[in-house]
Parts: structure tokens; C-alpha cells; sequence
């Protein structure tokens, strides 16, 4: 449905130059959304495949173990599409206490994402609404380190920007002016905590991520926190138990159709087609992450069933294995704190999985401080990542 422009145009100057500033209309949209069959079809395979993604601590023997990998896969995806290097295997060594193979700032964004992500997740178990208030706190947690430490972390900016374009006046969007962001964010979480009327939780995450990329209330992270939004809303309304659903590769992968998108629900109020299209990121990301877990599950299975081969060191390389699961990228210090196992005897165990049997692979080529890596395991939860071109 086109309702015509969702917003107003404000007098401004960016850079030095004139420009006009849209400032978005409150959400829920007026006239209400259109639900017809399609878009009804379409919602409820999203949800089927929401309850499928629920349901992963079926699949696994611990959910956990999953959910440790899968968070950190995301916060390298959602990292990357803003311009960072860093790979999951650099997050998973500086997170190890290593030395990253990137820059260090790299590294240091997306584990402040992982960080802001645990904190929104305990906030909400621990009772608070998704609040103003919290995303300040979540926005500060995302950029305590890297590149964004001078962009005043945890604060609403006070300056005018731009998004696309060299100068204002031709950009894609400017955001509302400085003075505008208190009026607009308060507005912004009346509809998150379904004031004045209730909103299911899939529709409420698909109008406001695009209203906060509209608002665009900070210096830099906004496109980060806005994505890590739409999981901490669904644990919120209790649609997922677990903040399992990023959508960081679907977007990143169709991103023209995406900021088209955004665009033409501001310049002419088409909700229906960015639900259509959000709907559909849902149900292909939580299906690909189901699939993941059940290959990730069977790969156990059959790795420990290859153990066997090792006669009296079995029962050892189970223990390390099982670490393994639980962080895949470890030395033999952590693996020792983790399996209480003599590092000498963990040593040995590691030599077999490599040379014998080609489970683990090590990535410093050094003799001394050696990381491991369960390749099988990092390569599965990498099927889905962008190739070099696609983060371009």
C-alpha cells in the first residue's frame, strides 16, 4: 500500500550545506497494514520456521554449545558488512587471549558486538523492557572499543549526517536533525512497548528496524545495533528463548532490494513490501541455522565415533573433542583449563586428530603456542558467510 510519505522534511545543514532532514511519523503506520493472503502466507512460514530455530536445543546436546559459535558467526557478519576484516577465527583467538591476524581494532568491534548482544539478552531475563535507556547502555557496550571510541559511545549524536552521497543536499537520507532524536527515540519506544496498541513481535521487529535506521540516532553503530535489535525483540515477546536469528547475511546479500526497501516505505509508506521481504529473510536465515545445528550435531556424532581408533587415548580425545564443541578455536592451555586433562597427554591427543584421523588443523604453523582449530566445525558454521566480493 502506498500511504505517501511516512514522515516530514525539516531545514537543515550538513556539512555546510542546505538540505532538508526527514523526521519519520510515530509508528504503528496509518491507514493500518494491508494483511492480505500473501503476506499472511508468508508471515506464517516465518513463524514455523521461528518455532523450528526455538526448538534447536532439541537438536543439540547442548544449546549452548551452539549458541556460543553461531552469536560470535553474527557479530563477524554484522562487523563485516560495516567494513571490518576480522574473521570468526580472529575473534575466536583474541577471544582466547592470542594475537589476531587483523587489526586489532577489528577484532576489538566485533567482540564488543558479542558483548552487547549478552548484555541486551540478560537485561531483558532480567526483567527490563527494551527501553531508550537500554539502547544507550547497549550502544556504549558496542563501542567501548575499536574505531567508534571517540564517536561519543552510550550518547545521542548532537551534530546533522548523512547516509550515500558526497554532500547533503544529494544524499539517500538525512536523519533527523540533532534536536529531533529525543522526540523521535520517545516516540520510538512507546511503539516497542506496544503503546498505544499491541503489536505482534515479528511485525513490531521488521517497523522498527526500519525506523531506527531512519532515526539514525548515533555517530556510528547504527546499522549494527539496529540489526541486534531485532533477536533481543523476539527473546523479549518470547517468540525465541535463545537470541538465535540474525539476518545480518540476508540483508548484506540482496542489499540493494534492501535499502530500496527502506527508501520507498519513507518516500511512499510501502510497509507491506519490506514485511514481505523481511518475512522471507526470517524464514531462509532460521532454516539455514536449523540446518546448521543438525550437521554441527552430526559431525560429533561421527567424529566421536571415529575416536575408537585411537586405543587408550580415546577416552582422552573425547574429553578434548568435546571441548572443542564448545570453543573451536583453542590452544592447549585452554583446552587444559577446560578438561583438567595434563597438557602433555592434550598434546598428544592433538598430534592424532591432526596427523591420524584429520579432524583438528593447526594455524600457526609454530612450534611453541600452538592454535587448534575443529576445522570441519568452523567451516560448517562459515557455509553461510560472505565470500570476499559479497562484503564489498
Amino acid at each position: 500500500m502506498h500511504r505517501g510519505l511516512t514522515g516530514r522534511y525539516l531545514p537543515s545543514v550538513a556539512g555546510g550545506v542546505s538540505c532538508r532532514a526527514f523526521v519519520p511519523a510515530p509508528l504503528p503506520p496509518e491507514p493500518a497494514l494491508a494483511m492480505d493472503d500473501k503476506l499472511q502466507d508468508r508471515l506464517a512460514k516465518a513463524h514455523l520456521a521461528l518455532g523450528r530455530l526455538d526448538g534447536i536445543s532439541t537438536l543439540l546436546p547442548d544449546a549452548q554449545l551452539f549458541l556460543y559459535s553461531y552469536v560470535r558467526k553474527e557479530a563477524v557478519m554484522s562487523s563485516q558488512i560495516e567494513g571490518t576484516q576480522s574473521s570468526l577465527s580472529d575473534l575466536m583467538i583474541y577471544e582466547m587471549e592470542g594475537v589476531p591476524g587483523v587489526p586489532m581494532d577489528d577484532v576489538q568491534e566485533v567482540s564488543c558486538y558479542v558483548r552487547a548482544l549478552n548484555l541486551g539478552v540478560q537485561r531483558i531475563r532480567e526483567g527490563h523492557p527494551i527501553t531508550i535507556r537500554l539502547v544507550l547502555e547497549l550502544h556504549e557496550a558496542l563501542m567501548t572499543h575499536g574505531r567508534g571510541t571517540h564517536r561519543r559511545p552510550g550518547a545521542f549524536r548532537q551534530n546533522q549526517v548523512w547516509i550515500g552521497g558526497h554532500r547533503a543536499d544529494e544524499a539517500a537520507l538525512v536523519p533527523p536533525p540533532a534536536n529531533q532524536i529525543a522526540d523521535c527515540c520517545c516516540d520510538f519506544e512507546r511503539f516497542l512497548n506496544d503503546e498505544p496498541a499491541t503489536t505482534a513481535p515479528v511485525i513490531k521487529a521488521a517497523l522498527a528496524h526500519v525506523q531506527f535506521e531512519t532515526i539514525h540516532p548515533f555517530m556510528d553503530g547504527n546499522g549494527r545495533l539496529g540489526r541486534l535489535l531485532i533477536p533481543l525483540i523476539l527473546v523479549q515477546a518470547g517468540i525465541l528463548s535463545e537470541p538465535l536469528l540474525y539476518l545480518s547475511v540476508f540483508f548484506k546479500r540482496h542489499r540493494q532490494v534492501y535499502y530500496e526497501h527502506l527508501q520507498n516505505v519513507r518516500l511512499t509508506g510501502d510497509w507491506e513490501s519490506w514485511l514481505l521481504f523481511f518475512v522471507d529473510a526470517i524464514a531462509d536465515t532460521a532454516n539455514h541455522a536449523v540446518v546448521t545445528a543438525q550437521s554441527l550435531n552430526a559431525l560429533l556424532i561421527e567424529d566421536k565415533r571415529r575416536l575408537s581408533e585411537l586405543g587408550r587415548l580415546a577416552g582422552s580425545a573425547n574429553q578434548v573433542l568435546e571441548a572443542l564443541f564448545h570453543h573451536p578455536i583453542a590452544n592447549i592451555a585452554a583446552l587444559h583449563r577446560e578438561t583438567g586433562l595434563a597438557q602433555a597427554t592434550i598434546g598428544k591427543v592433538l598430534e592424532l586428530l591432526e596427523n591420524q584421523l584429520g579432524i583438528v588443523q593447526e594455524l600457526t604453523g609454530n612450534r611453541r603456542n600452538r592454535v587448534f582449530a575443529y576445522s570441519a566445525y568452523v567451516a560448517l558454521l562459515n557455509s553461510g558467510q560472505l565470500s570476499w566480493r559479497e562484503r564489498q
